[in-house]
């Protein structure tokens, strides 16, 4: 006989996303649970933190804060940069209790990103803009559980909002240790995945965390509220679902109804789970198992409904790649005579390397895609193993451009093995084909123990250190490790900077807040003549056709 989680409390459950998150879409991962148990017969109620204007009022400040810290030269992919060091300072001071070295860590924190001392007062600075920040967070979580009087609180976790969501366990414990906390996300699939070195030192250092979901979680969450997982058991994964996976065909659509949906820029669904690819350095497969998609007339299905509820025209589809799924879905969006407009991450293939096809996929709708074409040198993508060419990422920037469809590329500086050679021709691959990119984003290489495909041989081959000093470990529940390889890692930080120096250098932008997009797409506006609407241009109450009406361009190749 199966015992119910709830024992005999009401079955409220609350979902949170605390921050920082790019509030771009709503979350899309606790809507898509919220839908799904309340199919189920349980009251689901979500939130998002990263909508509250109090709490990202401290993420400006420690910006401008930090800002002033390091030297114009010394600054890089700023924003960037500063959320890592946003993290790992909120991590650190958590766990600071009453040690006389907190400041003295939170200056080796900026020193390690930025190559750069600071002062014990700006370090101070610094600090008591975080208190201000925790204290926020304190009193939204506090005034939501008083509100909602749940009897399960579950997080959506990841490697950028880690601290503020052990932050809000904690002070959900102390409020009421009836409560049931759970904690799931992306963080399970990189920074602590089962079978990293600080997997099991976590679970040990949280005891206010009851429960551990690792991996797709409607199925498991399920089985846990009914009481039909192991007993006595902190973390279950998918190997506890005896490898059963969610049936797209008959997911309902994601319940966004919590959210103040005006408040983001675009809506959010999703057409697949998992990866068909292996990226050396992906930790995709990591978090969804089986690749699985839905069928073309069933996302159609969804986006009428989503309009019909939220009146938002444009999408961001939360997949890992649409190129199994483009074509299908393009030519179902023109046969029903639809206009909606959706973006997402798009793998730089031989199919991208067709005008034909990128402007049938503009017809149908696609507003943006998200290139990971990672590096202009062969030799780096073979390494990658990314199974693509950088010719093939020229003919795919040109073809998507010529469509009118923006394009945001992503670059990884720094990967193991990447030569100053291999890194000038990343320079020359973007200034060769500035016209066609819409956005350039950098970021240096990340190492996870064995939450990537590749991690087992670079530790193996190359061995790995800790970012930190040993004698620092304890205030960190993951600590951050490097590859023993070159480029070491202040070579790599140097590249991020010349890679944003020479971006700005040809005007290729890096947005980041709505008034940058906004001198992006007018940039994009001036350079293609079937480019895509403005994301101002949704703002209105009048629905888009234009993608009906877009037509070949004599100067795309």
């Amino acid at each position: 006989m199966t015992q119910s989680v709830f024992g005999n409390h009401d079955n409220r459950i609350l979902l949170m996303l605390l921050p920082f998150w790019t509030p771009l879409i709503p979350p899309l991962g606790i809507a898509c649970l919220k839908s799904f148990l309340q199919k189920h017969g349980y009251e689901v109620t979500t939130a998002d933190a990263n909508q509250q204007a109090d709490i990202w009022k401290r993420y400006y400040l420690y910006n401008n804060a930090l800002m002033k810290c390091v030297p114009e030269k010394m600054r890089g992919n700023f924003l960037n940069t500063g959320h890592n060091v946003l993290r790992h300072h909120c991590m650190a001071f958590m766990n600071k209790k009453e040690r006389d070295d907190h400041l003295e860590l939170i200056k080796i924190v900026v020193e390690r990103h930025y190559f750069c001392d600071i002062s014990d007062e700006q370090a101070a600075g610094l600090d008591e803009i975080v208190a201000g920040f925790f204290q926020s967070v304190e009193e939204y979580t506090l005034a939501l559980i008083e509100k909602n009087s749940p009897s399960i609180v579950g997080l959506s976790v990841y490697s950028g909002n880690l601290a503020a969501s052990l932050f809000a366990f904690e002070t959900v414990k102390k409020f009421d240790p009836t409560i049931a906390t759970v904690m799931g996300g992306g963080i399970f699939a990189d920074q602590l995945a089962i079978g990293t070195p600080d997997f099991q030192s976590f679970l040990d250092r949280t005891p206010y965390i009851d429960t551990v979901i690792v991996g797709e979680g409607e199925s498991l969450f399920l089985k846990y509220l009914q009481g039909k997982l192991p007993p006595g058991r902190k973390v279950y994964s998918l190997e506890d679902n005896a490898d059963e996976y969610l049936s797209l065909a008959a997911a309902v659509s994601p319940d966004f109804s919590d959210f103040n949906v005006p408040g983001y820029p675009q809506m959010a669904t999703y057409v697949s789970r998992s990866c068909p690819f292996q990226c050396t350095f992906c930790s995709e497969t990591v978090q969804w198992g089986k690749f699985r998609k839905k069928d073309a007339g069933q996302v159609a299905d969804e986006l009428v409904r989503l309009y019909e509820q939220y009146k938002s025209q444009i999408f961001m589809f939360g997949d890992s790649l649409l190129n199994p799924f483009v074509d299908d879905f393009s030519e179902e969006m023109i046969r029903r005579d639809l206009s909606f407009y959706w973006d997402g991450y798009l793998r730089a293939d031989r199919h991208v390397c067709n005008l034909n096809n990128t402007l049938k996929w503009r017809r149908g709708g696609f507003y943006r895609a998200r290139l990971g074409v990672e590096s202009g040198s062969q030799r780096v993508l073979d390494l990658m193993d990314k199974r693509i060419t950088t010719a093939q990422i020229r003919s795919s920037l040109s073809n998507l451009a010529g469509a009118g469809i923006k394009t945001s590329t992503y670059w990884v500086i720094g990967f193991p093995g990447e030569t100053e050679e291999d890194f000038r021709q990343t320079l020359e691959l973007i200034e060769e084909m500035k016209d066609d990119i819409w956005e350039a984003e950098c970021n240096p290489f990340w190492y996870y123990p064995s939450a990537q495909v590749g991690s087992d041989r670079w530790f193996n081959e190359n061995g790995v250190s800790l970012l930190f000093p040993e004698r620092f470990a304890d205030r960190f529940m993951v600590r951050t490790w490097v590859v023993n390889a070159d480029p070491v890692r202040e070579v790599t930080y140097d590249r991020v900077r010349r890679f944003m120096e020479h971006c700005a250098k040809l005007g290729v932008p890096n947005p980041y807040t709505l008034h940058q997009i906004y001198l992006a797409d007018q940039r994009w506006q001036r350079l293609h003549e079937n480019a895509v609407p403005m994301i101002s241009q949704f703002n209105t109450k009048a629905l888009l056709t234009e993608n009906k009406k877009v037509r070949y361009s004599a100067g795309a190749a």
